[in-house]
This record gives C-alpha cells, sequence and structure tokens, in this order.
C-alpha cells in the first residue's frame, strides 16, 4: 500500500499516524538524501504538530540529516524558504483542510515542488525494507525566516496601487494563515478585519476546509461590518477563496477570474489547470486567445505542467494558484494581492460571469477503504461506457464528456473515499448525472 496519496502522507493521529510511523517516515526520507543533507520542517496549527513534528525529526536526525526547525508557517512560505535558504528538502506538518484529527507531511524539493512519484517510490521503497541508514544529525530552531518571505510579498506588491478604500476580511480558519495574512495585507495599506485570526488547532471558527458551506459565518461577519470582500484560507494556507456581501464567490469563477488577471499581466498564452476545472475557465480566456492545458490532479503534476506549458499561472478549482514568478508551489498569497490590485470593487467579479452560461455542479463521495480504491476505479472504467457518455478520458479516474455537461469519477488521494463530480449548464441533469455516478460507484466498492 503506497504511503504517499495526491498530496503528501496523511491520516488520523495515533491509527496511522503513530510515532513509529511517524519516525520510520522520517528514517526512510534522510535515508533518501545525502549525509548531512539540510532539511526545514514548518507545520500548521494542529494541536498534533509537535509531535507528528519531533517524531519524524528523530528519524531524520537518526539517518544523519540535519534539520532546522521553522514554527508555524503558511504552506507556501514553506516551499519558497525551502529554495529560497538553500535546504535540500522541506517539510510541512499538515493536512491541510482535513479535520483536526488529520495530520500529515508534506515534502518539497529544494526547487519548490513537491516531490514526484519517482521521489515518493523512492522513500516508500525504504521505509517497507526498513534499510535506513545510520548517523547524527543536528537540530536547530529558525522561527525569524518567515520574514524572508513576508518581505518578498511586500518587495512584490509595494509598489501597487490598491483601492483603500476596499474593506477587506480575513479568515485565516484558525489556521497557518493566521496573523500572517492579515499583518501583511495591513502592512500594504489595506483595510483589513480579521476575523478567525488565532492560531488554534482545533478549528474553533469554522471547519478548516473553506467552502460555501463552511463560510457562511464569514459572509454574516463581512456584512455586519460593512466590508467589501473575504479573503479566505484553508489549514495550512496552501488554498484561499472569496466572499462578497451576496455570499461565497464560487471555486470555477474565481480561479477563471485570477487566471484572466495573470494572463493580462504576463502575456503568456495558457492557463494550467487539473481535470476537474470546469467549462467557465475556457470561455473566461477565450475572447484573450488563450487555452486550458489540463492535466492530472495534483500540485505536483500541476506543478510540472505549468513548467512544461510556460503557463501564466497552474490553478486547481478548490482555490490552489500556482504563479510561476515565484516558484512551482501553491502560493496563496499572491493570489489575493493579484486580485485586490486589479479590481476597484468585488462587484466588478460579479458583473463579468453575467454575460456566460451559468453552470450547476454537483460533488458527492462514496466511502472505499483505500487497498480498495484500484480495483474498484477499474469497475468504473470497464462499465462507464455504459452512461452513454460522448468521450471518455482515463487521465486521472474517469472523465466522461456528454453533449451537455461531463462527470468525473476519482479516487481521492487525501481520504478514503471516491469522489463524483459533474457539471452542466441545466441543475437537474448535474444531480442526474451525479446519482448515476454514485450508483455506478457504489456497485464497484460493493
Amino acid at each position: 500500500m503506497r504511503l504517499f496519496g495526491t498530496s503528501g502522507i496523511r491520516g488520523v493521529v495515533g491509527e496511522l499516524l503513530t510515532p513509529e510511523f511517524c519516525r520510520y517516515v522520517g528514517l526512510a526520507l534522510g535515508t533518501t538524501l545525502a549525509v548531512g543533507s539540510k532539511v526545514c520542517i514548518a507545520t500548521d496549527t494542529r494541536v498534533s504538530r509537535e509531535q507528528v513534528r519531533d517524531d519524524v525529526t528523530a528519524g531524520l536526525l537518526a539517518a544523519g540529516v540535519d534539520v532546522t526547525h521553522f514554527g508555524i508557517l503558511p504552506t507556501p512560505a514553506l516551499a519558497f524558504l525551502t529554495r529560497e535558504m538553500n535546504f535540500d528538502t522541506g517539510l510541512m506538518i499538515t493536512a491541510s483542510h482535513n479535520p483536526p484529527e488529520y495530520n500529515g507531511i508534506k515534502v518539497f524539493d529544494r526547487d519548490t515542488i513537491g516531490y514526484s512519484i519517482a521521489q515518493e517510490d523512492a522513500v516508500e521503497a525504504v521505509f517497507h525494507r526498513k534499510n535506513f541508514r545510520k548517523g547524527q544529525g543536528t537540530l536547530r530552531t529558525d522561527e525569524s525566516a518567515r520574514e524572508i518571505y513576508f518581505k518578498r510579498l511586500l518587495d512584490e506588491f509595494s509598489g501597487v496601487d490598491f483601492n483603500r478604500n476596499l474593506k477587506i476580511v480575513v479568515d485565516p480558519g484558525n489556521g497557518a494563515a493566521s496573523g500572517f495574512a492579515s499583518k501583511l495585507f495591513m502592512e500594504l495599506g489595506l483595510d483589513v478585519i480579521p476575523v478567525n485570526d488565532e492560531p488554534d488547532g482545533n478549528f474553533p471558527g469554522r471547519p478548516s476546509e473553506p467552502t460555501g458551506e463552511t463560510l457562511k459565518s464569514t459572509v454574516e461577519f463581512l456584512r455586519e461590518n460593512g466590508a467589501d470582500i473575504a479573503v479566505c484560507f484553508d489549514g495550512d494556507a496552501d488554498r484561499v477563496v472569496f466572499c462578497d456581501k451576496e455570499g461565497f464567490l464560487g471555486f470555477n469563477e474565481m480561479v477563471a477570474f485570477i487566471s484572466r488577471l495573470a494572463v493580462l499581466k504576463s502575456g503568456k498564452k495558457k492557463v494550467a489547470a487539473t481535470i476537474e476545472v470546469g467549462k467557465l475557465m475556457d470561455l473566461a480566456l477565450e475572447d484573450l486567445g488563450a487555452d486550458v492545458v489540463r492535466g492530472r490532479v495534483g500540485d505536483v503534476y500541476l506543478a510540472h505542467l505549468v513548467r512544461e506549458s510556460d503557463a501564466a499561472m497552474g490553478v486547481e478549482d478548490v482555490g490552489v494558484y500556482i504563479v510561476p514568478e515565484m516558484g512551482c508551489y501553491p502560493e496563496s498569497m499572491v493570489a489575493p494581492l493579484t486580485l485586490l490590485s486589479s479590481i476597484t470593487s468585488p462587484v466588478e467579479i460579479r458583473e463579468f460571469f453575467k454575460g456566460f452560461p451559468q453552470f450547476s455542479s454537483g460533488k458527492r463521495k462514496v466511502r472505499c477503504p483505500n487497498e480498495l480504491k484500484e480495483s474498484a476505479m477499474e469497475i468504473v472504467k470497464q462499465k462507464a461506457d455504459s452512461l452513454g457518455p460522448k468521450q471518455i478520458n482515463p487521465l486521472d479516474g474517469v472523465r466522461l464528456d456528454f453533449e451537455d455537461s461531463w462527470m468525473l469519477i476519482r479516487a481521492s488521494g487525501t481520504e478514503p473515499v471516491i469522489r463524483v463530480m459533474t457539471e452542466a449548464t441545466n441543475p437537474s441533469r448535474a444531480e442526474e448525472l451525479a446519482d448515476a455516478g454514485i450508483r455506478l460507484v457504489e456497485e464497484a466498492v460493493g
């Protein structure tokens, strides 16, 4: 069974992530690196952060690797600092948007890209064989490193003419961006109203995954305080989404709108996206002569796609933005600042999309043990024709394209579930497709 999913290693602390397991991961990772290699580690705010970090650190040290602890940082800061401070590898202790009982280990290389399949395979081979190298690394702490990332962002946007009259709610959801994003925006002269801005790994303000449903209280807060727009992060701040006075601004809408800004700014005519990103993206870029290049789900695959296609930006529909000028990692701070530097009011966003078809989407999931995912998905692929699609794309899961809609059935890389995603201009069609997809998956899992 694979240790790594779509975005690192994740599991419930005390179940998958035991002290022994985390130490073995550290030993395996350290063994694949040269003796004396330098590894930096940051965490999000989860209650288990120090336990998991220290267990992984113990393994790394025992394999002869030198370790530096950065403390609590957003994932983009960790990825950026790995390169800027000449570390060989960077580890983020996080389960991203998953609930508080989860934690995980995300690995970045010295060029800011998450570990490749080949690199993960090398770590897993050592982990399973238990042929660990013995050594003695050193441990140090550097909680000032965040200032290097902070200053880079300030330098990038210090000369930008923001609309200073906009009132901006910043909602880190008690996660890794707490106290960081609000301070950054304030230092750039923006009028900021923070909420859920205290680090707390129990995520008391709202769930760590920012969605239209989980951000209802944030929208109420925005209205009560007379604010214009809310910038909302997930647990480790590798995702960012937006709300205005009318409510949630949508996943596909915002990745399309910000990608459009990136094309206009860079002059590049391609945007890299995952196979989950809907057709609104294509329509939003059409008048600019820009194309959408779609690839596999996961920020590592997306990072390589950005490079290969020389894209203006890389996006996942959940609010992940890869900004090549900064690096090949999810850059959640640059995306909102790019947006805020380009609009005078969030009304412009809704106005822009008024001329486009209204897409309805459905997202469902079926529980499936990790060890059954591969065989269940094989059955889904064999029976996909029964739904009558015009085209079947097996690039990542199974994407079925119909005349008026599409559906993606894909095993999650972070949870024991198989997801069904649909999109259509007719809401009932989107739900009808979702129902059909769920039935197909349930039969396969059963």
